[in-house]
């Protein structure tokens, strides 16, 4: 029996979607894109967005995972499948990107578990401001920043052990659902909130005389980012996707999945914004902090002090915000692990052993260099002075999480996408992405042509563009 025969696979077309949109809604979905669409003056901003996702991010995804079904191989082995061998490469990019980013996404993500923990001790024991340096002790507490990294890149070991059916598929199955009621329930009650009508506002009465050049190019960077792009992990999903299955109406449905998430986010979050007029007034006037600061600084004492229902509120959404991370996660751990197991044959067990061991490894480096380790907090490549290769490669940013961060959204993500249309565009033989596609039957052939397109033209030059200012000194981090 063949390996593609004896290959795991979705159970249907359900399993694919939640685990697939796991990936996609992360933490970005929850704070990066609320608070970029509020920097952009909301309305035309989320309308250029939803282009970029039609015409780019959409076309890639769907090259990912005709990539992955076709072969029932992971990212790198897959492209050797294909019969071009020296395209390996982007697979191997994709399983680096992988590790890194979880290196510095599980500590990260941790920090949503010590804010469940904190929202209920105020909930149970009553609000206690925290002082104002609180959180920069926090980050600078080495012990607690290693300790809560290890636990969230355990439970998402755990959950990948186990296999896609008895893993992933069963772990998404919970965590999708419950991540959506959540979000309902927080929606239902920023309807409830007196800033809710000018947040509807705000996010779809589009003036395009706000939106210039920078915003155009960041809806653009986003659109590619938040549908987990270039990295791999939808040729490794696509991998287990039943033959049965139409790419293009899981990819649909998964893409407007991850969209209809953030919009939502981007309503809980603006109808607090504008129903709190001191929040809403510091934010007019870019006192906003950072995405970070906003999400476990500002609205923890926001949810105890200025809303209605807080106690409930506070926890729920932490839990909202440790389900999006770890649906997430599971996604990057299993890139790493799948490659291992197909390239080298590799039990599940001792591929993710080796595979959380190797990130666990990178992601102290993460946690200290956070203000714990003065050496770690300074880090640079290229020396310790800015400037030259330091400035070019991370735009002069220090310390290993930095780093790491931006190194993976700036440079690795964005060229794994272009390789990746440009190989589908012009290297992968028509006929059998026609054949994949099913086009005439499921793919209407006016869909096959407007991806053709999509995929050799519009895509390459979009992605090239952000590549382009990343150069010139752009940060898509």
């Amino acid at each position: 029996m063949s390996e593609a025969a004896k290959r795991e696979q979705w159970s249907g077309r359900l399993g694919f979607i939640l685990a697939a949109s796991g990936s996609a809604v992360g933490l970005g979905n929850l704070w990066k894109f609320p608070y970029i669409t509020w920097e952009n003056k909301g309305g035309a901003f989320v309308l250029v967005y939803l282009a970029c996702i039609a015409v780019i991010g959409l076309p890639v995804m769907i090259s990912e995972i005709l990539i992955g079904r076709r072969t029932s191989q992971s990212a790198v082995p897959a492209f050797r499948a294909l019969g071009t061998p020296r395209w390996a490469f982007v697979g191997w990019m994709g399983v680096i990107t992988g590790v890194l980013i979880l290196a510095f996404y599980s500590v990260i993500a941790g920090w949503s578990l010590r804010s469940f923990v904190q929202c209920v001790g105020w909930s149970i024991n009553g609000y206690e401001a925290p002082t104002g340096e609180a959180f920069g002790a926090f980050l600078a507490a080495g012990g607690s920043q290693v300790g809560l990294g290890a636990t969230f890149l355990a439970l998402t070991a755990v959950i990948v052990v186990r296999g896609i059916s008895g893993g992933i598929e069963r772990a998404t199955k919970i965590l999708m659902p419950v991540l959506l009621l959540i979000m309902l329930y927080l929606a239902f009650t920023a309807m409830t909130l007196d800033g809710f009508g000018d947040a509807i506002a705000f996010l779809f009465r589009p003036s395009f005389s706000e939106i210039g050049k920078a915003g155009i190019l960041e809806a653009l960077g986003h659109a590619f980012f938040t549908l987990s792009l270039g990295m791999g992990a939808m040729i490794t999903y696509g991998s287990y996707v039943q033959k049965k299955e139409s790419i293009v109406g899981i990819s649909l449905t998964v893409a407007i999945l991850d969209t209809v998430i953030a919009i939502v986010a981007c309503v809980i979050m603006f109808s607090i914004i504008f129903t709190v007029p001191s929040l809403r007034e510091t934010m007019e006037h870019g006192g906003g902090g950072s995405t970070v600061g906003m999400l476990f600084v500002t609205l923890p004492n926001l949810f105890y002090t200025a809303m209605p229902g807080g106690v409930v509120i506070g926890p729920l959404f932490y839990v909202l915000v440790a389900f999006a991370a770890l649906s997430s996660t599971i996604s990057l751990l299993e890139v790493v692990v799948a490659t291992l197991v197909d390239r080298f044959s590799w039990t599940r067990i001792k591929a993710t052993a080796v595979a959380t061991g190797t990130i666990f490894f990178f992601s102290i480096g993460c946690a200290l260099s956070l203000g714990a380790s003065e050496f770690l907090s300074n880090f640079r490549l290229f020396g310790a002075e800015p400037g030259g290769l330091n400035k070019v490669v991370a735009a002069d940013k220090a310390g290993v999480l930095a780093w790491f961060d931006h190194v993976t959204a700036n440079w690795l993500l964005p060229l794994g996408g272009l390789f990746i249309t440009i190989y589908v565009g012009w290297v992968l033989m028509s006929k059998e992405a026609e054949e994949e596609l099913d086009v005439g039957g499921s793919t209407p052939r006016w869909a096959w042509t407007a991806w053709r397109f999509a995929v050799r033209f519009l895509a390459p030059l979009a992605i090239g563009w952000i590549v382009f200012e990343v150069i010139r000194g752009g940060d898509f981090s």
